[in-house]
């Protein structure tokens, strides 16, 4: 208490000069309409500033949350679509093996890690045996495809996608069935070869390229490139064709595991077959 009053009575003079200050700022605002209203909206503002501050704050540390949802959705409805896909396909009485195909479903993952500059570039992503993931598992995102299972853990999964010299995908043209090869030739991410299309063929820029079908790894129409450039020399029986990849990997977050509920069957034939 002694060195309250100590305190008070050192800075006496300063102490009343506040108090007074905030008298006199306190009968300016109450009485005068235009510093009240001055105060009022400058503490509206600061107020304002500071909800969206916290809630840009918020907002960034739900993102995650978000994106993890919107992988749940986007991967449901993929296998909502095959469901359906299945229905049409059975009304109109087609074949096994093409009703096979469209017998899937969809696993959501994130990419961990990934390179795109080198020959043989590889993919992480968090998803490995304990989620039902095996070897050879297709793997696409909302553009287009994207690679195939290579390596798989309890918890991750390696991918080689299209952008490693070692990847093949069976493509066709979308516009007449015409199948193709899509390789990558080792030099741009954005773009592969089209390879094993005759000269005789109708081919021109801007045609698109999906996946075959004709293996368990993928199913049929999935965006796989459209055409840049074509060439045919004289005499070559085969054209030269640069396509650019509907997947952008550079911008590749996350993806979804195509689970292919007869792969096993299917490859088995295959495997006896050869």
């Amino acid at each position: 208490m002694q060195s309250l009053l100590k305190f008070i009575q050192k800075y006496s003079n300063f102490l009343i000069f506040i108090i007074l200050e905030v008298v006199a700022f306190l009968l300016l605002t109450s009485y005068n309409e235009y510093p009240k209203s001055s105060v009022l909206s400058t503490s509206n503002v600061i107020v304002a500033f500071n909800y969206k501050v916290a809630d840009d704050v918020a907002s960034y540390f739900r993102l995650r949350a978000v994106n993890t949802q919107l992988q749940e959705e986007n991967a449901q409805l993929r296998n909502r679509l095959a469901e359906l896909e299945n229905l049409i396909e059975d009304s109109v009485e087609q074949t096994a093996y093409q009703y096979a195909h469209l017998d899937y479903t969809c696993i959501p993952a994130k990419v961990i890690q990934l390179t795109t500059n080198k020959q043989h570039n590889y993919l992480t992503i968090n998803k490995g045996r304990r989620d039902s993931l095996y070897q050879g598992m297709g793997v696409r995102n909302s553009e287009g495809v994207v690679g195939i299972v290579t390596t798989v853990s309890e918890r991750f999964a390696v991918v080689i996608p299209i952008v490693n010299t070692y990847s093949k995908i069976s493509a066709k043209f979308l516009k007449n069935g015409y199948y193709a090869t899509v390789e990558w030739d080792g030099k741009d991410y954005r773009f592969a070869k089209l390879e094993d299309v005759a000269s005789h063929m109708d081919v021109a820029k801007g045609d698109t390229i999906v996946t075959s079908g004709l293996s368990p790894v993928f199913p049929a129409d999935i965006p796989l490139a459209v055409i840049e450039d074509v060439y045919l020399g004289e005499g070559d029986s085969y054209y030269t064709i640069r396509v650019r990849l509907q997947t952008d990997f550079r911008k590749l977050n996350y993806v979804q595991v195509i689970d292919n509920h007869t792969f096993h069957e299917e490859n088995e034939l295959m495997e006896h077959a050869n």
